[in-house]
């Protein structure tokens, strides 16, 4: 007779858990079932009701520049500056506007041109930076978004925002929220992967923390999973010494077995998470290590990557994976490149980073649209906000750095909707404020879901007492740039 039955749960904690969580547990029991029947050709375990209308992405591939590229150096080209070169920012566009502690000192805020040329690309004449010509060749499959912007004027709170919905941490990201609205494709990898890479030169660039690929206070099913560049791609996915595949499967029955006494016990939807998790990381153990596995990539694909691409830990190598994650139906795939923070040397280490990114970005989208995938692939490349139009310190022809700027930046996406071979928005002369067509973050978030889609006011989670969604109270589709 087991002890656990004379047991008897009198707190009033206790008693609220097992009768308010009793609803929630069998709804989730009927997500999970019906994830388990799941096959690649539904959106399974989603919300009822989503997607909201016919979309035009299953998945996403997020390319996202940590740091804060200069989109003066790399997509918005402004010759003004160089014949303004080292005089000051006049008022008349600065207009009050808050500066970061960096440069708040400084006598001047003098104007510094951009020493790389810009060049037209594809038919669409869209001028790019000679610092990326490969992006810039595939200028006709690409919208260039030059009038992005944000209230966030430093790292964490930018990349939070734009990851998140909000500058404050403790939101879900936004791959845990497109999990939740529409579940997952793939029933043997998770919903949600991240990969993290650097310089192939070397440098770190700002931190990144796992909770900008959190599920915040949505079920932490929803989270990213983090694939590592070193020794196995997901922590513990190899057994250790001894263990067989039919002692782990009968370990993890017995393992299920016990949580669901604890599950009926407490009535904690998180345990019958738990138990997913498992199940999905003993699927893992098999589909990981040739997801991961390049050898049966002819060379014709390898080289629209580069020379890095076998180098994992690459941003080229990412992108491959991504691909590879892409064709297996993951959907959401987030990459982050580091080290993009120039604040000095931005003409010695911007170079350095373009061409860590510039092929292996441009050969994701041609093999993406080489197979058939982009049409229903969004591809996102882009950082937290850009930089600032006047120098960090003195004005030089040549070592020059640039500070963060959130009132007026650029990106680019492709695929999923998006309407090819356009630019849109544009910033003054001096790339410093908007003036035509503003985007904002949530407006880009917005965007995103409803290529999914989903309509962004209408996916939401109540969370103490209130209706969260990813876009707040704000946000509208950019209908201008849909195909």
């Amino acid at each position: 007779m087991a002890c656990h039955k004379y047991e008897i749960a009198s707190s009033r904690r206790e008693f609220l858990v097992k009768t308010g969580l009793g609803i929630g547990t069998a709804a989730l029991a009927q997500i999970l079932t019906s994830d388990a029947l799941a096959d690649a050709g539904t959106f399974a375990g989603g919300l009822p009701g989503s997607p909201h209308f016919a979309p035009k992405a299953k998945r996403v591939i997020c390319l996202f520049q940590s740091g804060g590229p200069s989109h003066l150096d790399l997509l918005d080209e402004k010759p003004l500056l160089s014949s303004r070169f080292n005089e000051d920012l006049p008022d008349s566009v600065r207009k009050g506007q808050r500066i970061t502690g960096m440069v708040a000192s400084q006598p001047r805020l003098a104007l510094q041109p951009s020493k790389f040329s810009f060049q037209p690309g594809g038919k669409s004449g869209a001028r790019i930076s000679d610092l990326l010509p490969s992006i810039r060749a595939i200028a006709d499959d690409i919208c260039i978004i030059r009038s992005l912007h944000t209230e966030a004027i430093n790292h964490d709170p930018a990349i939070t925002f734009f990851q998140t919905g909000s500058q404050q941490p403790g939101r879900p990201s936004i791959g845990a929220w497109t999990d939740y609205g529409l579940g997952r494709l793939n029933e043997n990898l998770p919903s949600f992967v991240v990969l993290i890479s650097v310089s192939i030169k070397g440098g770190a660039g700002q931190g990144l923390l796992a909770r900008l690929w959190g599920s915040g206070f949505l079920p932490s099913r929803h989270q990213g999973v983090q694939f590592r560049s070193a020794g196995d791609p997901v922590l513990y996915l190899s057994d250790p010494a001894g263990m067989t595949r039919k002692r782990r499967r009968t370990m993890l029955d017995g393992l299920a077995e016990l949580n669901r006494i604890q599950e009926a016990e407490s009535g904690d939807p998180e345990i019958e998470t738990r138990i997913s998790q498992y199940e999905m990381a003993y699927r893992m153990q098999t589909s990981v290590p040739d997801l991961v596995d390049f050898s049966h990539e002819p060379d014709s694909v390898l080289d629209l990557y580069g020379k890095d691409v076998k180098q994992p830990g690459t941003f080229a190598h990412n992108c491959l994976l991504a691909r590879r994650l892409a064709e297996r139906d993951v959907r959401f795939i987030q990459l982050y490149h580091r080290d993009w923070d120039h604040h000095g040397d931005l003409n010695g280490r911007l170079p350095i980073l373009a061409r860590d990114v510039d092929q292996a970005s441009a050969g994701l989208v041609k093999d993406l649209k080489q197979r058939g995938l982009l049409d229903d692939t969004l591809v996102i490349w882009g950082g937290e906000f850009g930089r600032t139009p006047y120098a960090q310190g003195e004005a030089k022809r040549e070592a020059y750095g640039r500070d963060h700027h959130g009132k007026a930046f650029s990106i680019w996406m492709a695929g999923g909707g998006i309407k090819p071979g356009t630019v849109y928005g544009a910033t003054d002369d001096f790339g410093f404020n908007v003036i035509e067509n503003p985007v904002h973050i949530h407006d880009l978030q917005a965007t995103l879901l409803h290529c999914l889609g989903i309509d962004h006011t209408k996916l939401t989670h109540k969370f103490q007492g209130r209706q969260f969604r990813l876009t707040d109270v704000h946000g509208r589709v950019v209908k201008d740039i849909l195909a």
